[in-house]
């Protein structure tokens, strides 16, 4: 079914791809807002028409949001206060993403092209599975979490709240990861890693 106009706040190149996988999927109409406007008034081939505090006076124009912002706690926040304020807060599915009718994915959430999410998985609000990432059968991914561009999950992998899983890592089968946590690009994680810690390197091991 078409929907007709998406919200998008946050008009960075990430907010460019969540309108690219809008229109090329149900949506009909994209329209941006950024705390930055005037300052930012125009995003790619999309103006920009205020700021998020304008975005909250005019909710009820817009039939979905989605918050197009990087920094995984400052998402993760802002999706809880638009919730609180009643936003018709989305999930935005690029059509060349396969995502299994048996994964469960909350609201908020941005699935890219090529990414891939398997039967079983559980995928938490504000939540971006990037551009050809994979998430496997039965794995937990909490709220606010960036699984980057190429990053693969095995199968029964936890992810903690508002961790980010860098580009091109690799998460052997069952492993937990924190919240808080950062990934390095490349990282090969093949033991479990508590909250809080940055690791690199393969094996991949918390920075001192």
């Amino acid at each position: 079914m078409n929907r007709f106009k998406l919200a998008i706040i946050g008009a960075g190149g990430h907010g460019r791809v969540v309108a690219d996988a809008a229109l090329a999927g149900s949506w009909q109409n994209v329209v941006f807002f950024d705390d930055r406007y005037p300052e930012v008034a125009v995003t790619g081939d999309w103006a920009v028409e205020g700021t998020g505090r304008d975005l909250l006076q005019r909710l009820t124009d817009f039939d979905g949001v989605c918050i197009a912002i990087g920094h995984n706690t400052a998402r993760l926040t802002l999706g809880i206060e638009l919730k609180r304020r009643g936003a018709p807060l989305t999930t935005i599915i690029h059509p060349h993403a396969c995502v299994s009718p048996r994964a469960s994915l909350a609201s908020g959430c941005m699935v890219s092209a090529g990414a891939v999410i398997n039967v079983g998985a559980n995928i938490g609000a504000a939540s971006i599975i990037n551009t050809n990432a994979s998430v496997d059968h039965d794995c937990h991914i909490g709220e606010g979490v960036h699984i980057a561009p190429g990053a693969n999950l095995s199968g029964d992998v936890t992810v903690g709240s508002r961790s980010w899983i860098g580009v091109g890592a690799t998460v052997r089968q069952g492993i937990t990861i924190g919240s808080d946590v950062v990934i390095g690009a490349g990282a090969v994680v093949v033991s479990d890693m508590g909250d809080g810690v940055t690791a690199v390197g393969c094996p991949a091991k918390p920075r001192n």
